[in-house]
């Protein structure tokens, strides 16, 4: 499904969206949990600098 969706990103209007992969620590129990989302190239400063 990740080839789909990159190979969408890369042609026509899904050049102004990006994939982006944030990195949280738990608070809980240390372990660090992967956030992911398809924003707009405008917002991806936004996506990174929101806990």
């Amino acid at each position: 499904m990740a080839k789909k969706v990159s190979a969408t990103l890369k042609t026509g209007a899904g050049r102004t969206f990006s994939k982006c992969i944030k990195m949280i620590k738990s608070d809980k129990s240390g372990a660090y949990q992967f956030k992911e989302e398809i924003v707009h190239n405008d917002h991806v400063k936004d996506f990174f600098s929101k806990k």
